[in-house]
């Protein structure tokens, strides 16, 4: 038991120097709140106005596309290791594990993960490439607060 007694020592005073560091901040430090403190801070961009709209969920589906791949190199790894010793049953193992993963980035292809245009609902009535459609209509371009006109063309493009 004694081994352990520096171990627990040193655990005992982690926590008694983070409990008096919140104490200490919590009794000692000057509460002036100010709108500025309140306010969201986006990369030195004072907000003009609230948040027009929320994230898409294509955005959350791109997250997913990443998580999923992430976990197939994850599990590919220790297979590849031991792929010889593994034999048709871990070849086997390793096709239906690789389906799986496939057919969950079909189903996130298909539900338009990777679409961040402008949502086209009647894909056949619509020409592919039309003249009217340009960047400036079909991109929205946030935070163009306090550009210069110049900047914004040269987003825009």
């Amino acid at each position: 038991m004694g081994q352990y007694l520096p171990v627990v020592t040193m655990g005992a005073l982690a926590v008694v120097f983070a409990a008096v560091s919140l104490l200490m901040s919590r009794l000692l430090a000057p509460r002036r709140p100010t709108r500025a403190k309140y306010a969201p801070y986006e990369s030195g961009i004072v907000p003009a106005r609230d948040v027009p709209e929320r994230f898409p969920v294509r955005f959350y589906l791109v997250a997913m596309i990443f998580v999923v791949f992430d976990i197939e190199i994850i599990f590919l790894y220790p297979w590849a290791v031991r792929y010889r010793d593994l034999g048709v049953f871990g070849l086997v193992e390793v096709i239906v594990f690789a389906v799986a993963i496939f057919v969950s980035f079909v189903y996130l292809i298909s539900n338009g993960a990777l679409e961040w245009g402008p949502r086209r609902r009647d894909r056949a009535v619509t020409p592919l490439v039309s003249p009217e459609r340009t960047t400036r209509s079909t991109i929205r371009i946030v935070g163009l607060e306090g550009r210069e006109p110049h900047d914004v063309d040269e987003v825009a493009v």
